[in-house]
């Protein structure tokens, strides 16, 4: 056997996941080209099968546009829970190869399997492993990278999609990634991409052009790890805790151009409803909240404050009801959110003669029994029985554990 990797990370990334499962589902699907769309009037592709992609079809493209393309192309409206329950089997599976698994996102995975070695096998034949372990679970493909970092990982799962296996070892990764974009690497977007355009910086191999400390006083951490990333040494491990939330938030896209009060009114008191119904679910409250509406000039609103930390939809309401006052002058808008800015443990002591606040805890505390066990909305303000008819969506950072797991 040859000598063990210093380290050895694996990214696990699903095939398609969203439309993998519809065709595992549904025998009548599979070698179908179908489309995943927010519920049977959703306009754009959420995620589409590998046969829809091979006639251009993508993800973010409007369902017209896709039909153009692809005549043949099936609409299949999205099921999150599904989903969600998938993704959750996958997780908890991965498990039994190393417990240094970070759920990275619905279906994506980092493993750190460095002190495996010795008793799994070379990290080939553990990607193997992975790949294994992960259709057992579910009955799906997915691409499994191989590296020393989490970076090169992450990258070396998209050269061979579907059902793919790369492997890069450590001492090889800085010239694999020579010729790279650097914009192709996990956390390298457009505004970062651009700096580092303007310094010749294009390619990874340019980086080591670049000291590290203009990086490192242009970015901070961030900075000096991007620096190292490039270079096939990404320092960061595989987090295998859930940090505490730095928000929770709740948005939904309205019809276009919208000017009805009323349709404002109601879904501003849905996403209130969402996130405070989420707060609660894990034990959190908030006092600073962002409320907004998207119109063609941006958006409107702001933060707003609660007198107390609280995860009351009532109380969210009335920063929503206050925010149209202030801010709404009838102009057609087409989004709304709802974002707990400040977020953190419920465990305050009340001030003494809050009867109100008593009274709202014990109604929320039943109204969330119910909807547990029967369904969201099943108790609900009368208004929200005219909310939006699309369902809910399945966030990519969604995770089976902890304050993210919410569709």
């Amino acid at each position: 056997m040859s000598a063990p990797w210093e380290r050895a990370i694996i990214l696990m990334d699903m095939n398609a996941f969203f439309a993998s499962v519809e065709q595992l589902d549904r025998a009548e699907l599979q070698g179908r080209a179908i489309g995943i769309t927010n519920g049977a009037i959703g306009t754009c592709i959420i995620t589409c099968s590998y046969e829809a992609r091979a006639f251009g079809v993508k993800t973010g493209m409007r369902l017209r546009e896709a039909w153009q393309l692809c005549p043949d192309l099936i609409q299949i409206p999205s099921r999150p829970e599904r989903y969600a329950e998938v993704s959750s089997q996958i997780m908890e599976a991965l498990t039994t190869i190393t417990p240094d698994v970070e759920i990275f996102s619905v279906d994506e995975a980092f493993l750190d399997v460095t002190h495996c070695q010795r008793l799994l096998g070379t990290p080939e034949q553990i990607g193997l492993a992975v790949k294994r372990t992960v259709y057992l679970a579910s009955g799906l493909l997915c691409s499994v990278g191989v590296a020393g970092d989490k970076t090169t990982a992450k990258w070396a799962a998209k050269l061979n999609k579907p059902d793919g296996l790369t492997v890069i070892p450590p001492w090889q990764s800085a010239e694999r990634l020579r010729n790279v974009p650097v914009t192709e690497l996990c956390g390298i977007a457009a505004g970062i991409g651009g700096y580092l355009a303007e310094r010749g910086v294009h390619v990874c191999g340019d980086m080591a052009k670049l000291p590290i400390s203009e990086l490192g006083r242009k970015f901070g951490n961030v900075g000096r790890r991007i620096w190292l990333m490039a270079q096939g040494l990404d320092p960061s491990p595989v987090e295998t805790r859930i940090a505490p939330p730095k928000s929770i938030g709740h948005g939904k896209v309205m019809p276009p151009n919208t000017r009805s009060s009323e349709t404002i009114h109601t879904y501003l008191e849905h996403m209130s409803f969402k996130v405070s119904a989420r707060l609660r679910r894990h034990a959190l409250v908030a006092q600073r909240y962002f409320i907004g509406l998207r119109a063609g000039t941006g958006w409107l609103g702001g933060s707003y404050h609660t007198p107390a930390p609280t995860a009351d939809g009532a109380a969210l309401i009335q920063l929503g009801r206050r925010m149209l006052a202030e801010h709404w002058r009838g102009e057609g808008v087409n989004q709304v959110q709802v974002t707990a800015l400040d977020p953190g443990p419920a465990a305050g002591q009340l001030e003494l003669f809050e009867t109100k606040i008593e009274q709202a805890n014990k109604s929320n505390a039943v109204m969330d029994a119910i909807n547990q066990r029967y369904g969201e909305f099943t108790l609900t303000p009368a208004r929200l029985l005219k909310r939006s008819n699309t369902p809910n969506v399945i966030a990519p950072a969604w995770k089976p554990h902890g304050h993210r797991q919410t569709i």
